[in-house]
């Protein structure tokens, strides 16, 4: 094992594509929600400094907004190394699957959660790329057994659908309680 030489080898940084969009990504953040404590919380009177409301958040985002400075700043003195934009298309893919989620719970109050939860879950099979009918009807399958666990095992409530309002009586009594 070798040794660092000079203080200076020892805290080396080495940089990492997309190092420079996510620290000032994340620089942007700490200082929004920094900005954001004093509608959020409040000092009071009369009151020790360790019990106030407002000391440890902002003790935890002024220590948040300085590391993301410090990184800011460790990111702009490092080499640049290639890979950055290609890095933050990566981000942007995941961040797929995140507008997925948030269209599927936003589906749910009109479709119900049976129809909704196999819909998406067929449509993101095909989406990563599985094309033959037997992933499809795995995936749906999954679908449904995650509904009826949720719902009928664990009793999860999960509002019904608008359209189970124009169902016969009797059905929509069982789809609202179990599907």
């Amino acid at each position: 094992m070798s040794r660092a030489h000079t203080l200076q080898d020892l805290f080396k940084r080495y940089r990492r594509p997309g190092d420079l969009v996510f620290a000032i990504l994340f620089l942007i953040f700490s200082g929004w929600l920094l900005s954001q404590l004093g509608n959020q919380t409040q000092w009071t009177p009369r009151t020790k400094l360790f019990a106030q409301p407002s000391f440890w958040p902002t003790v935890s985002l002024a220590l948040m907004t300085l590391f993301a400075l410090l990184h800011w700043i460790g990111s702009i003195c490092s080499p640049r190394i290639l890979g950055r934009w290609a890095e933050v298309q990566f981000w942007i893919r995941a961040i797929e699957y995140a507008l997925w989620f948030m269209a599927y719970v936003m589906i749910v109050p009109y479709l119900g959660y049976l129809p909704s939860t196999i819909i998406f879950i067929s449509i993101l099979t095909l989406r990563v790329g599985y094309r033959d009918l037997r992933f499809i009807g795995a995936a749906v399958a999954v679908g449904f057994a995650v509904v009826v666990i949720f719902k009928s095992l664990l009793q999860v409530k999960v509002p019904g659908g608008l359209i189970y309002e124009s169902l016969p009586d009797g059905i929509r009594a069982f789809m609202l309680t179990n599907f």
